[in-house]
């Protein structure tokens, strides 16, 4: 399993917002720049996180993103399942299998998929900003701040 670039960003936008120290929400075109990444796509990762109600959004020239939810309460299993939209890696019926309903691969699978997210949901978002990576987290902030301010 392999999760997709979407999700990736997905879970390094929501990390770079958990940094508190600052004022202002945070620009797409700044995370862009961090992580070196193309700012459509960081676009449509916002609507999504914005519509799970993770993150807020606000247009216009002094918007931007924060966090809508303590890094606590995020869970990265359920950030992946909502995120990923993954409930079964493979599909029997699509196309049709000669095996289906005589074959335990699916089956299995589904179970590995529960556990995987089960056990990414012992992680939260805070858990995953400890240390190091919160530290390397507020250099980039600090970095970015003081080439703007």
């Amino acid at each position: 399993m392999q999760l997709t670039q979407f999700t990736d960003l997905s879970l390094r936008v929501l990390m770079y917002l958990t940094y508190r120290d600052r004022d202002d929400a945070v620009k797409i075109v700044e995370i862009a720049e961090q992580f070196e990444v193309p700012r459509n796509h960081l676009i449509k990762v916002a609507n999504k996180l914005g519509k799970l109600g993770w993150v807020d959004a606000t247009r216009g020239r002094n918007g931007g993103l924060r966090l809508a939810i303590a890094p606590s309460k995020l869970k990265i299993g359920e950030i992946l399942k909502q995120v990923e939209g993954c409930t079964e890696l493979i599909d029997c019926s699509k196309p049709a299998c000669s095996l289906r309903g005589g074959c335990k691969l699916k089956g299995a699978l589904d179970h590995g998929l529960s556990i995987f997210y089960d056990v990414m949901n012992n992680y939260t978002l805070e858990d995953i900003v400890g240390s190091p990576t919160g530290e390397k987290i507020a250099q980039m902030n600090k970095i970015h701040l003081s080439h703007t301010g």
